[in-house]
């Protein structure tokens, strides 16, 4: 394959005697390392061409140096104070200061007077305001608008000249000033010849200086198109077609060099894929199938699934080349950073500076980092013991107490960072010493990573220390956010072997034999029409600024370029809709699809294998059937069978192997503590008058102790907890109207006094054994009964829930049913009946009854277990036989659980 570099050489060859005083520009950087392997390979003799950039090319004419970003922010904001009485923040001008500049760079790149654009701007604000009423209703916001675009050029005006005085300015304003300075450049090295290789899109400025230096003869332009797009109206030769026809120097000089590769015979495979990791993890199949990648490139429309593309390289790939960056803020590094400036955040969110208190999760964030675990030597029972104890928040001192350390120096650096600073200056040289602290045990890797980050941090120390914007971390923060989303992390590769991964724009020049491209959907290949600009478009078309329609015609172009020479073709998209519509194939893949009729179609989808869902299962060997004997002996208690009846394997689990549910640091009240809390403050409320019979009186003390009793409970059983604000206090609140409307129903209850309630236990624990046919040893079964009283003569066994319980949970009028889950609080009642009435001896000549009290669902009172059938009247006294029939079920339960020939096994209609 005949690449552009290489026809454009050797007809340069043709024409030059020696290359000492050629100087070639390309519209990028990586096509120098291309060039100069071309070079190497035609010449045999002499010296090597200058080879530079546009960009190079235009700072060596205006003699003014590009200052980064960062930079002109910084000195922007002075500019910016000096015009403003009440200037905006640092971090409310950086919000907005960038797109500024980014305009500024895009009027002085296409030569539109600045004073022209703003003013029509403004006047187009004006004529908004304006109203025949003469009056014009107008908030804040707006007003704070209209002044700001009516500043625009002050401002234009007042940075352009600050930056003229210190000879350095943004790549825009060199535009500008090598337009002044084109003809002394020129004059001065006529010595020299110019090659112009590889351009398609030339801004005004650009424009500008090839004319000029094309007109002064010691230049000479070389454009990379196909005919086919050059004498038809198609949008990728839609530049060139422009300079042709109205540059000057094209009416005597030829325009080299159109070629005619894009109709020759070509292996082109338009795929589509399900998402991006599909896509890419079949871009790794047809790398694992190519006998040589030498001369492949992998181009990325969307550069952000490089992370994705990385990890999915096959084993094949020994050499590769990446020429775009890895983003900064996808580095562990950065999490770390980023953990350390949340544990302040948080702290002066919560308010706890004055203590000097952090939250526990920020603090387990920096402190499980792997950067820093590695010097912590005691870190799980660290957390164990902090979640133990239910500290949500930890001092610098109390984590001096707890931690163990590898080191001393370890124990000073990491402490550091929990310690109060007063200036940012201070924040950042502790950030700096623990970079310096990291690096003497990081690997090869992450000494990369911590070296970008120390050089960013240096260079926010020494702004800073010039300028003092950042006022507090959390401007300091937001800055660092938007620094290291726009910063990336270079590779190291051999440029001239292996793959080739890249993105869209830097394919400019360079040609391969076998091109994948991935991503290409629209809204990504072309990007969507979304601009960020205080320009509007309809002014961007009156002064000839580039709007969507010529960055579609860009990526056009680029596009088909890539094409060109290429024999091997395959092009990806998402064919999945999102949530913004994506899922739609580029533009660019129809148009191809029109223009070329040897194209291969597939849709591709991952192979997914469909297996029988397969219930767990698990066989009672020796030492379950041990564990389930010791249960039986230590006794099993009514959730112990509902456990078993409603997921056999989570019983196995819980009972049998006791697996603890992991345990975690409880911010907000759990619904188990709620349940506890009121269940030991009506407990401790009715334990006086166990024997007695109540008086509403004695509810209306009760109603005076309880929410001191509930506070006392919440401080016993959600420890160090905060009640008084938020999701807890909410939760608190529930608990004391639990128990508040609770005490109002039992006084209701009392008030008439022809209702007599003895309270006859509290909290009672209750165990018995029972015989099981079959089993060598007895059963015993244990239960804890809220509460057992006397109401009118009936005995009343009751159980508090604070869920909701509705009547037709407590059904029992067929035993066979009680299975199903939900009816297990009725065998939860009767346990505990049957348990009562087996401890006590109980005479059934007595009525006895068997049910719950809901406190979500308090309207209906005390829900009794119900024997009668469907449509029929309740019956809800417990006899001795309808236990005895309760038992022989229940002994079904036991059974099944200790049968070692039935295993433990999922149910399959679980609805969790």
């Amino acid at each position: 394959m005949q690449s552009f570099i290489s026809d454009t050489l050797l007809d340069i060859i043709k024409t030059s005697k020696s290359f000492e005083n050629a100087v070639f520009i390309l519209p990028s950087q990586r096509a120098k390392v291309f060039v100069k392997q071309a070079c190497k390979e035609h010449l045999t003799v002499g010296f090597l061409p200058e080879i530079i950039t546009i960009e190079q090319l235009i700072q060596q004419i205006s003699e003014i140096e590009k200052a980064d970003t960062i930079y002109l922010l910084f000195q922007f904001y002075e500019v910016y104070k000096s015009i403003e009485k009440n200037p905006d923040s640092f971090d409310v001008f950086a919000s907005w200061a960038f797109t500024v500049l980014q305009d500024f760079n895009e009027i002085d790149q296409h030569l539109v007077d600045s004073k022209d654009i703003f003013v029509y701007i403004r006047d187009i604000e004006r004529l908004k305001k304006w109203s025949v009423k003469g009056t014009f209703s107008e908030t804040d916001l707006i007003k704070n608008h209209h002044h700001f675009l009516e500043k625009l050029y002050q401002y234009y005006e007042a940075f352009y000249e600050f930056l003229i005085n210190k000879s350095i300015g943004y790549q825009g304003m060199l535009y500008r000033e090598s337009c002044k300075k084109i003809d002394q450049f020129a004059a001065k090295n006529q010595h020299k010849k110019y090659f112009f290789i590889g351009f398609n899109a030339l801004n005004k400025v650009e424009e500008f200086i090839f004319k000029k230096m094309l007109e002064s003869n010691n230049a000479a332009i070389y454009w990379d198109i196909d005919e086919e797009f050059l004498h038809s109206n198609h949008q990728a030769g839609n530049f060139m077609r422009k300079y042709k026809s109205t540059w000057k120097y094209f009416e005597k000089s030829p325009f080299k060099s159109p070629v005619n590769y894009f109709s020759s015979e070509k292996n082109i495979q338009i795929i589509g894929a399900s998402k991006s990791i599909t896509q890419q993890k079949y871009v790794a199949e047809i790398l694992e199938n190519l006998p040589n990648l030498n001369n492949t490139a992998l181009v990325l429309a969307d550069e952000t699934l490089l992370p994705i593309a990385l990890n999915s390289l096959p084993k094949n790939v020994n050499g590769i080349n990446i020429t775009m960056g890895y983003p900064l803020k996808d580095v562990p590094a950065s999490q770390l950073f980023l953990a350390i400036f949340q544990l302040f955040l948080s702290q002066e969110k919560l308010q706890k500076t004055v203590t000097n208190q952090f939250y526990y999760k920020d603090s387990f964030r920096v402190l499980k980092h792997p950067f820093l675990g590695k010097f912590i030597e005691n870190n799980d029972l660290f957390f164990k013991k902090v979640i133990h104890e239910n500290r949500l928040f930890l001092s610098q001192k109390e984590l001096e107490s707890l931690l163990k350390f590898q080191s001393n120096e370890a124990k000073k650096v990491i402490l550091d960072l929990f310690q109060p600073f007063s200036t940012i200056a201070q924040f950042i040289e502790t950030i700096l010493s623990l970079i310096f602290f990291l690096k003497e045990e990081a690997n090869t890797l992450e000494k990369e990573y911590l070296f970008r980050f120390y050089t960013i941090f240096t260079q926010l120390k020494s702004l800073h220390q010039k300028f003092s914007f950042f006022n507090d971390l959390k401007v300091f923060v937001q800055f660092f956010k938007q620094l290291i989303a726009t910063e990336n992390l270079s590779f190291q590769g051999e440029p001239l072997q292996g793959l080739q991964l890249m993105g869209m724009l830097e394919t400019r020049v360079l040609d391969f034999e076998t091109i994948i491209l991935a991503s290409a959907n629209e809204g990504i290949l072309p990007a969507n029409k979304q601009q960020t600009s205080f320009i509007p478009f309809d002014v961007k078309i009156t002064f000839g600024l580039p709007t969507y329609k010529e960055k579609d015609a860009i990526f056009s172009y680029h596009f088909f370029r890539l094409l060109q020479r290429a024999k091997n073709v395959f092009i990806l998209y998402n064919t999945e809709q999102d949530h913004f519509g994506s899922g739609e194939k580029s533009r660019f893949i129809t148009q191809l699809e029109m223009m070329k009729k040897d194209i291969s179609h597939k849709i591709i989808s991952p192979k997914v294998i469909s297996k029988p869902i397969k219930l767990k299962e698990i066989h009672k060997n020796t030492a379950i059937q041990n564990r389930i004997i010791e249960m039986a002996k230590n006794g099993i208690s009514p959730s112990t069978i509902t456990s078993f009846l409603y997921n056999p394997i989570q019983f196995y689990k819980q009972k049998v192997l006791k697996i603890k549910e992991f345990s975690e640091v409880e911010e907000t009240i759990a619904h188990n503590t709620l349940g506890t809390v009121v269940h030991e403050t009506l407990d401790e409320l009715y334990r006086p008058f166990i024997g007695n019979y109540l008086k509403s009186t004695d509810i209306i003390e009760m109603e005076k102790k309880a929410k001191d009793l509930v506070i006392a409970k919440f401080s016993k059983h959600f420890m160090n907890g905060n009640i008084t604000t938020g999701k807890n206090r909410l939760i608190f609140e529930v608990a004391n109207r639990f128990v508040s409307n609770f005490l109002s129903k039992e006084k209701e209850l009392l008030e008439d006094e022809q209702n007599q309630l003895k309270i006859i236990a509290t909290e009672q624990n209750l165990a018995i054994e029972i015989e099981m046919e079959g089993f060598e040893f007895p059963v015993k079964i244990h239960g804890n009964v809220d509460r057992i009283d006397e109401l009118n003569g009936v005995l009343r066994i009751i159980d508090y829930k604070t869920g909701k319980v509705v009547k037709g949970n407590l059904k029992a009028s067929d035993f066979e049913k009680l299975r199903e889950e939900k009816f297990h609080k009725a065998i939860q009642v009767l346990m505990y009946a049957f348990l009562f009435t087996k401890s006590t001896s109980f005479d059934f000549s007595k009525p006895l009854e068997a049910g719950i009290y809901s406190f979500k669902n308090l309207k209906e009172g005390f829900l009794q277990v119900d024997f009668a059938e469907k449509y029929k009247s309740p019956e809800t006294l417990i006899s001795e036989e309808k236990l005895d029939n309760f038992l022989a079920i229940l002994k079904v339960y036991i059974k099944e659980m200790f049968n070692p020939e039935v295993p433990f096994l999922e149910p399959s209609d679980l609805r969790y």
